[in-house]
């Protein structure tokens, strides 16, 4: 019978990829919902403003992140003190690029253009991640990651160039601009962690990065918008929603990604990765009613052929520590809900 419970709880635990694919699932959503719950407190004003705005959406749902973040890396939280000068500085100014700069400006996206355009555009970054990985880190990159990135590329330039005039009508064209802009900054950000921060745990390396990118987020956010920004972050209605938002996406979506990443092959978190673009569209339509158009539809196909290329080239370097690390962190999906 002793033996027998071991083999039982191996029937019972679901295998690594479903939980991968239920994580993918969630950070698919993340950007509808995120737009959802804003227009949500355009009818629900606090003191004439709307409590759930897309700074406090940020910055409270990183206090969610932490929440789950420490406790399930504090083991790793003691290698902190190894780190050399030069470390800390490359910790840093990864916090401030992925952990402030990129979020804010996918914040700011959503607010002013289509969800399906943030989500198609943010797939410049596995592209510029692959230029600065040849020529900073002079890494030798494969024939089918290359087409794939630019074949990906190819269907971005499509998305914006088939929609012609109307992106530029009002604010359309500043949100593709955010978008690009935070796309660049999570490559850096990328490189930068690659470069100089190989030897610290991928836990305590998040953990840092998100503690820190809340306080330069919301220090920059006072500084810029004054110390009243942040009144309603603490109203009563944002604060039911977000342990909605802050539960399903930031809590529930990080730990089944984390789960997933341990009892999973790189090939396994790579496929999930890889159904972000389409299951976001999807989410968009079922969430919000939009509907995918012409322009966003080919230039999401293409998008689809540059991502099959890039897969075969993936499960060909299965093994490398760069694209492992990228994918605990889920770092290539573009916005995650934080």
């Amino acid at each position: 019978m002793e033996r027998a419970t071991p083999t039982l709880w191996k029937f019972m635990t679901p295998p690594g990829y479903v939980y991968l694919w239920a994580a993918a699932g969630i950070f698919a959503s993340a950007a509808s919902v995120t737009r959802k719950l804003t227009q949500l407190g355009t009818e629900h004003l606090v003191n004439g403003h709307n409590p759930i705005s897309l700074c406090n959406l940020l910055f409270v749902g990183n206090l969610f992140a932490l929440v789950v973040l420490v406790p399930l890396y504090r083991s790793q939280l003691g290698s902190l003190r190894s780190l050399d000068r030069k470390e800390w500085i490359a910790l840093i100014a990864v916090a401030i690029l992925a952990g402030a700069l990129a979020p804010a400006l996918f914040f700011s996206a959503l607010s002013l253009t289509m969800v399906n355009n943030v989500t198609l555009v943010s797939r410049l970054e596995p592209l510029l991640t692959l230029v600065l990985a040849a020529w900073v880190l002079r890494e030798r990159t494969g024939v089918w990651e290359v087409a794939g990135a630019a074949t990906a590329c190819l269907g971005v330039c499509a998305t914006v160039a088939l929609q012609g005039s109307s992106i530029m009508l009002g604010s359309g064209s500043l949100g593709v601009a955010c978008t690009a802009l935070a796309a660049v900054a999570q490559a850096i950000a990328s490189t930068i962690s690659h470069r100089y921060l190989g030897k610290v745990p991928v836990g305590a390396f998040s953990v840092v990065r998100t503690g820190l990118g809340t306080v330069i987020f919301f220090c920059i956010a006072i500084v810029l918008y004054g110390s009243h920004h942040f009144a309603e972050a603490f109203s009563p209605f944002l604060w039911e929603w977000m342990l909605f938002y802050g539960t399903l996406i930031v809590v529930i979506g990080q730990t089944l990604w984390v789960i997933g990443g341990r009892l999973s092959r790189t090939a396994d978190a790579v496929l999930a990765e890889a159904f972000n673009p389409l299951g976001a569209v999807l989410a968009a339509y079922l969430i919000l009613g939009e509907v995918p158009t012409f322009a966003q539809s080919v230039g999401g196909a293409i998008i689809l052929v540059g991502i099959g290329l890039a897969l075969v080239g993936v499960w060909k370097r299965e093994r490398d520590p760069m694209l492992e690390d990228r994918l605990k962190l889920g770092t290539d999906m573009g916005f995650r809900g934080i």
